[in-house]
């Protein structure tokens, strides 16, 4: 490959678009697809929302606005978080971004010096790597293991921890684990000394138990959040930080230098979605909680020892290890056959590190019947599995 930079060439592909890429090549050819693969919620975004948008819209809110986003959204991050932890976060501290991605880049930007290291978990959501390195720094891996839980433990940080380490990063609930760290595990990684990035993304999105903030338990914390998942507001591209005060003004200078603003209309969007929006969230994260269930069930009946039930965000890890050997242990092959022949979009383990390399990552985001109709195509393919 041909690159001008070095650090460009770098970058590893992110395996889950190479399924989608191919399925959609497939549906153009027209064969009907299943999406198990990609983690984007499959419903609208709430009508609230969108009316919020025009209205912005025919108001002229279509101009740059504060780099640190309008005071209207950063006071609604602000009380969501007052009253769904009970942890006071001064507006001041909160910086708008064009979703968590670039939120990534700048945070791992301006907190990481060529030769750092942050802990990571293996596995982890696919990019974090890739966004450290592009830093500079380099990713620290400490497994968690299905045995264990799929639980991202303290005591193996600590012994992780180095001289080089900047910051151990963090995602509760987890992709692509839909797993939740307990809030005395949360407290013991906050007192191992390191900055703390606590990506919660998918927060509300939780079934049956309460996820905590990384705030609840240490200042001596970057925060990452956004709209897509719990919103299904993919496309509106709506993130934010929460940050030290005394970091504000040199992020906030970043910012003015490589983003400007974000889009003003999504800021007013996202006023409404904190505000407005909740029923309609209720109501789609009831729907997510059926499909669990109903995706636990079939894999089970289809032969699957589902050892660690996921209790938040919408996936499944599922150990195929057994079906890999096939391809000599890659989960990247093994899930461009599933797509071949049972026409099935799902996400290889690998993506996520080699911790879950021979797994499959099952998305729920899909309506009941297709994901009805995945599984019954499943269930062929692992009958028919030679």
């Amino acid at each position: 490959m041909e690159c001008i930079s070095k650090r460009a060439c770098e970058i590893t592909p992110f395996l889950v678009m190479d399924v989608l890429e191919a399925a959609q090549q497939m549906e153009r050819e027209g064969k009907n697809i299943i999406h198990m693969e990609i983690g984007e919620p499959d419903f609208d975004t709430p009508e609230c929302i969108k009316k919020a948008c025009c209205e912005a819209l025919d108001k002229g809110e279509t101009h740059y606005t504060h780099s640190l986003g309008i005071p209207e959204l950063r006071q609604a991050i602000s009380k969501y978080h007052k009253d769904r932890y009970n942890v006071d976060v001064d507006p001041g501290r909160i910086i708008v971004t064009q979703g968590t991605s670039p939120a990534m880049l700048l945070l791992f930007t301006f907190i990481l010096d060529q030769g750092d290291n942050v802990i990571t978990s293996d596995p982890c959501y696919a990019c974090y790597d890739n966004f450290i390195k592009f830093a500079g720094a380099e990713s620290v891996k400490v497994t968690i293991s299905e045995e264990d839980g799929f639980q991202f433990r303290p005591e193996e940080i600590a012994k992780a921890i180095n001289k080089k380490t900047k910051a151990i990063l963090i995602n509760s609930p987890s992709n692509p684990t839909g797993t939740v760290l307990s809030p005395e595990r949360m407290k013991k990684i906050a007192d191992l000394g390191p900055w703390i990035i606590s990506d919660e993304i998918y927060h509300g999105l939780v079934y049956g138990e309460q996820e905590h903030s990384i705030l609840e338990y240490t200042d001596h914390a970057f925060v990452l959040n956004g709209f897509s998942k719990l919103f299904a507001m993919t496309g509106w591209r709506l993130g934010y930080i929460i940050a030290p005060e005394k970091y504000i003004r040199p992020m906030q200078k970043l910012c003015q230098n490589f983003f400007i603003s974000a889009n003003s209309m999504a800021q007013w969007a996202g006023v409404a979605a904190l505000t407005e929006s909740w029923g309609d969230v209720n109501r789609i994260k009831g729907i997510y909680d059926q499909r669990r269930k109903f995706m636990l069930k079939r894999l089970r009946e289809i032969g699957f020892d589902i050892k660690v039930e996921p209790t938040a965000a919408f996936y499944i890890l599922v150990n195929m290890k057994s079906f890999a050997e096939k391809f000599e242990g890659s989960s990247y092959k093994l899930a461009f056959d599933i797509l071949e022949k049972a026409h099935i979009g799902v996400t290889p383990g690998v993506d996520f590190g080699q911790g879950a390399e021979g797994y499959i990552r099952f998305s729920y985001a899909n309506s009941i019947e297709n994901l009805e109709e995945g599984m019954n195509r499943f269930e062929k393919y692992v009958k028919e599995f030679k």
